[in-house]
């Protein structure tokens, strides 16, 4: 799956499974070649850090996706063929404004009417959240789970701008 140089150059590793720490094979991983499935790809190991969705396809150049470093680990998402459900709210422990979604959304505030999302509940599938709205900015991998605060997703801030299905379908 990833290769240690720009343009697939260098040595390569291969995963199919959740890999916390690639420094361990490669120095630097700056390629990826997703050959099927979807990953997301984290700046540190122990799935820490800056992260980045992938799916089927290649990218020849990371940096110039937007991700800021080497690619340290890495997280397979399993597939999932089913209904996607997630519930978001618009204060930390559940509380305030709840809206579930099923579909994708670009602009994820127009529909919670709050300027933060600061809790949620997966309920079906995984989820990639974005910063910013129309799938931009850092992005947070949502598994199937209780987030009580947006730290637990890893997240700054509970400023969300848009969430989608993690999948490789679209």
């Amino acid at each position: 799956m990833g290769k240690t140089g720009i343009n697939f150059q260098g040595r390569s590793v291969e995963c199919s499974c959740n890999r916390p720490d690639l420094q361990s094979q490669l120095s630097r991983c700056n390629s990826v070649r997703v050959e099927s499935g979807c990953f997301m790809l984290y700046e540190r190991p122990n799935f820490q850090g800056q992260q980045f969705f992938v799916k089927r396809g290649n990218y020849p150049d990371m940096q110039s996706e937007g991700f800021s470093t080497s690619i340290k680990s890495c997280r397979m998402i399993p597939p999932h063929r089913g209904t996607y459900r997630i519930k978001i709210y618009e204060k930390e422990d559940h509380r305030g404004n709840m809206v579930e979604l099923t579909e994708d959304s670009p602009q994820i505030m127009d529909q919670l009417c709050s300027p933060e999302m600061l809790s949620c509940s997966v309920l079906e599938g995984h989820w990639i959240l974005y910063e910013l709205p129309n799938y931009r900015g850092r992005q947070y991998l949502l598994r199937p789970g209780e987030y009580k605060r947006f730290s637990e997703w890893g997240a700054m801030s509970g400023r969300v701008g848009s969430l989608r299905h993690a999948t490789d379908l679209y």
